[in-house]
């Protein structure tokens, strides 16, 4: 099969990349231009009263070190989903360099200068309009200029919380695996970052003139944002849905809903983090999700029936070069001492202890080995060290857990984790370039994400999870010299999802079903 080139990718997929500058635009400007409406006031403020500045300055600098991640978390219990969460966060990263250098701008104006002004008769606001802010605006530009480059990066994580932007192909990209997916959504954020940090700068040089601009930039500001954030949307369906970045560009997900099922729906593209708890909400109210999360009967969602089969089996299994076998006796006998020990219903309950519960994984590994007297004490440890690789959810930090102890009880390496790799692509090619030794994986991913075939070999392999198995692990032998290990015995593949409640009131069961809602409602 012939590579996709960028250029093609970027052709196939030009409405939606327009889409998405469009609304990295949107929150880039929105949250720039509250940001100047609170920071310059700010700024003026603490060079006015100088003993606010340092408390004002170090509550800004404060939150600046905050982990954007944690930070749009922070922003969910209190505006949930979507744009606003992101444009709050944006504003607060925006803020330290704005009220810094409007405030290093005006208290560096020559004092003379105001001195002069003074006995001229000016009063504080001609002082403030027609002398400091004038003299300042340099300064206080090159504040806003380190800002909109700022928001421009942390803006690609607004796709984690259903606000759009270039993060959407940036995270689909390393979750699939696809580099073009990722070049994508990162040289155009490059770009935009670089065409407003030289705009800006046009600015800055202009002086006085700069306030000019500014009033003028406004209006336009404001009809960008009115254009992205009130056109109104394609689809007429009154059901809210939410995706996760992996699952838009997969065929076993918005792929196949589009080309199998004939869904043709702009979904909100959403981390899985948060996804479940917005459906629960009515936030969103159809979902991507996985078969084993243990969230779906804490929110009492109901999994419709993939009844056209476009989910391939998902059965879990770790996946380990042949020539780290070779390196480490006696370890694949203790791998495979997890080899069909855990079924679907048993793995929900496992992620519902870690999700719910808030169980360690190390806790829940620990009872589950001893339940099933496989719970061994730690060896010596000095044969040698393994390292166990692991994706960013509950669910593989539990198995990474359950193999390290596996591992240092039945033989004498000990094992070093390193989990919260994030998608597929990370982990993978860590594996490849022995950065890890092996880390759980899935047949379908593995078919799917990481072979790529034919669609007719498609079909043919994901009729039966045997038949899944033994391709994968035959043509990753072949490929990469990496061998799938037994599987554990659960089928963690993808799924749409419902609240309980609203599909029995549509009549909803299958994604058919929902297919006939949707076409009766447009």
């Amino acid at each position: 099969m012939k590579q996709q080139s960028l250029w093609e990718f970027v052709v196939e997929q030009h409405e939606k990349l327009f889409s998405q500058i469009l609304e990295h635009l949107g929150l880039t400007f929105l949250s720039l231009f509250l940001a100047i409406l609170v920071g310059v006031p700010l700024g003026i403020l603490i060079a006015r009263n100088r003993k606010l500045a340092n408390p004002v300055l170090g509550i800004a600098g404060i939150l600046q070190t905050v982990p954007s991640i944690a930070l749009l978390g922070f922003m969910i219990p209190a505006f949930g989903i979507g744009a606003t969460p992101a444009i709050v966060a944006l504003l607060i990263y925006a803020l330290l360099p704005i009220i810094r250098n409007t405030y290093t701008g005006i208290t560096g104006v020559n004092p003379l200068l105001i001195e002069s002004a003074t006995a001229l008769g000016m009063n504080k606001r001609q002082l403030l309009f027609n002398i400091q802010l004038p003299l300042a605006m340099p300064v206080i530009m090159a504040g806003i200029r380190t800002a909109a480059v700022i928001n421009v990066g942390v803006a690609t994580l607004a796709s984690f919380v259903a606000a759009g932007g270039l993060g959407e192909f940036i995270f689909g990209g390393i979750s699939l695996n696809n580099t073009n997916m990722i070049l994508a959504g990162a040289i155009p954020a490059a770009l935009l970052a670089i065409l407003l940090d030289q705009c800006i700068a046009l600015l800055q040089k202009s002086g006085y003139a700069s306030l000019r601009y500014l009033k003028l930039g406004i209006p336009i500001l404001l009809a960008i944002v009115a254009v992205i954030y009130v056109w109104p949307s394609a689809s007429k369906s009154d059901l809210k849905f939410g995706f996760t970045p992996e699952f838009m560009g997969r065929q076993d997900g918005d792929l196949g809903l589009r080309s199998v099922y004939g869904i043709q729906i702009k979904p909100k593209v959403v981390s899985d983090a948060i996804m479940y708890k917005a459906a629960s909400e009515g936030e969103l109210d159809v979902i991507s999700g996985y078969s084993t999360d243990g969230r779906i009967q804490v929110f009492d969602l109901l999994v419709l029936e993939d009844d056209k089969n476009i989910f391939p089996p998902y059965y879990a299994a770790p996946i380990i070069k042949t020539k780290t076998l070779a390196k480490f006796p006696g370890l694949k006998d203790a791998l495979d001492l997890l080899a069909g020990k855990i079924s679907d219903s048993l793995m929900r309950d496992l992620n519902y202890k870690t999700d719910f519960q808030n169980l360690t994984p190390e806790k829940v590994a620990k009872d589950f080995l001893t339940e099933n007297g496989l719970l061994k004490e730690k060896r010596n440890g000095n044969a040698g060290t393994i390292r166990i690789g692991s994706k960013i959810f509950g669910e593989q930090y539990i198995l990474v857990a359950i193999y390290k102890m596996l591992i240092e009880g039945n033989t004498d390496y000990q094992v070093e984790t390193k989990t919260g790799l994030g998608g597929t692509k990370i982990c993978f090619d860590a594996l490849a370039n022995d950065a890890i030794d092996l880390y759980p994986e899935y047949t379908g991913t593995g078919l799917l994400v990481l072979l790529n075939p034919s669609q007719e070999t498609i079909r043919k392999v994901s009729q039966h999870p045997d038949k899944t198995y033994d391709y994968v692990n035959a043509a990753f032998k072949k490929q990469y010299g990496i061998e799938w290990l037994q599987p554990i015995g659960f089928n963690n593949a993808y799924a749409l999802m419902m609240r309980q409640k609203q599909a029995a009131s549509l009549g909803i069961r299958s994604i058919s079903d929902l297919k006939d809602y949707l076409d009766k409602a447009n």
